[in-house]
């Protein structure tokens, strides 16, 4: 297979590193980009290229993108990894960060999409990888703007497959389940600052208990180098799925979801927390 042309935002940790490291493995010319270049070391030693990246920043988008297309005249892969989360109730959490939660998860990515489309479409090909979450299709308490980010970015990229198709670009979704990073490090001081002296309190404690009984099990979540190789898979298949679902609890928290009128999932969930 002819090496691809890459650009992997979020590199610096978590599935974005993992990702930009197995493209390297599969022979590829890999773009691993965040605000952290410190971190992408390994990146670097690997013979991949880092690249400082502020998503929220337009003047980085298109300085990125430019470097790339000046180097190579083509980008054949976007990875749009980079991502934050926020959690508290909904009646808590303030709109600076509901509004932050769409910047970095929904709009910069849809912008990155924008920039390099012009280019893939003249190529009359490209794959646009977009990593959502399971949470692209459940929704849990306490998170509603991380899970309408990202239920966003799933319908955003379901249009985006239809419009483009016809110049021979994909547009695959990812949907990890628990993965072992550090993006949910500070789910527990989350909840407890925004949401642990109201209303939501009991809700808000129990979920951050949740959340830290998970990190000293992190053994049983799923290593990044799984969603990095779903992503592989997606970038050198010549015709690939619409959506992997991978990592640890992903299929059956969505099997659960599919299979169970609206309002008896939310019993199963709510019913410890409350």
């Amino acid at each position: 297979m002819a090496a691809k042309i890459c650009l992997v935002t979020g590199a610096s940790s978590g599935i974005g590193h993992a990702t930009a490291l197995e493209l390297l493995r599969g022979g590829h010319v890999v773009y691993g980009v965040a605000r952290r270049v410190d971190r992408m070391a390994a990146i670097r030693d690997a013979g991949g290229h880092a690249l400082p990246m502020d998503v929220t920043r337009e003047e980085d988008l298109q300085r990125v993108v430019s470097t790339v297309l000046d180097r190579h005249e083509r980008i054949d892969v976007l990875v749009n990894n980079a991502g934050t989360v926020v959690h508290g109730a909904v009646e808590d959490t303030p709109m600076a960060l509901a509004r932050d939660q769409f910047e970095v998860n929904v709009f910069a990515p849809a912008r990155l999409i924008q920039l390099v489309l012009p280019r893939m479409r003249r190529q009359r090909s490209g794959t646009i990888v977009n990593v959502s979450s399971v949470g692209g299709e459940i929704a849990l308490p306490l998170g509603a703007w991380y899970y309408a980010s990202k239920h966003a970015l799933e319908a955003f990229s379901d249009t985006l497959r239809m419009e483009t198709g016809q110049f021979g670009i994909d547009v695959v979704v990812i949907q990890p389940g628990v993965i072992r990073t550090d993006f949910e490090a500070g789910t527990a001081r989350q909840l407890r600052e925004i949401s642990g002296n109201g209303a939501y309190r009991q809700m808000a404690e129990a979920m951050a208990r949740v959340a830290e009984a998970q990190a000293d099990q992190s053994h049983q979540a799923s290593d990044p180098g799984v969603v990095a190789t779903a992503i592989r898979q997606a970038v050198e298949a010549d015709r690939p799925e619409t959506r992997y679902v991978v990592g640890w609890q992903a299929e059956a928290l969505l099997r659960l979801n599919r299979s169970l009128p609206d309002r008896e999932f939310d019993a199963r969930i709510t019913g410890s927390l409350t």
